[in-house]
């Protein structure tokens, strides 16, 4: 079911610190060459749902999301999802592309994809891992996220060095 290679798969596990389950391919591997998202089957190999298609496994992505987190731009992306239409309408497709990615591999019978979405913010671990799985434009708040994470030495190392700013994405 996986064309991933032993070797990208035992940096994943070094990286995770435990063998990593379902994982169908490398989704987005960093301009220094890691691997750093893993696209997952929507069941792992034991039958248990896994509805967290795209997985963050990059250690110092998945450090800058929880730094994120503890910082409140989970709570204040979710308050701008409140008041904010259309960014909640992106959010809001964002979330149906997902699901439908998912569906398309296995349905697990439920809307729930991850990361609070669409109606909240929940965990920037998914998002970013969504974003940068699909490039710029698929997750609003995903793409916000990783941009915050630009601004640090991530920036052509972890992240494209084109990754657009949080300024150019909120303009």
């Amino acid at each position: 079911m996986s064309d991933v290679s032993r070797e990208d798969l035992d940096a994943v596990s070094a990286q995770l610190g435990r063998e990593p389950r379902g994982v169908l391919e490398i989704a987005y591997r960093t301009p220094d060459g890691r691997p750093a998202v893993v696209r997952t089957a929507p069941k792992l190999p034991d039958g248990t749902p896994f509805p967290t298609l795209f997985y963050l496994t990059d250690p110092r992505l998945t450090a800058e999301a929880s730094r994120q987190e503890s910082a409140g731009v989970m709570r204040e992306m979710t308050e701008r999802l409140q008041q904010d239409e259309e960014l909640a309408a992106a959010y809001l497709r964002a979330h149906e592309a997902y699901l439908a990615e998912r569906n398309e591999i296995e349905s697990l019978g439920t809307d729930f994809t991850g990361g609070g979405m669409p109606d909240r913010v929940k965990c920037l671990h998914v998002l970013m891992a969504h974003s940068l799985a699909k490039g710029p434009g698929a997750n609003p708040l995903g793409d916000e996220s990783v941009a915050l994470a630009a601004e640090g030495p991530l920036r052509g190392t972890a992240l494209p060095a084109d990754w657009p700013t949080i300024e150019e994405l909120r303009a």
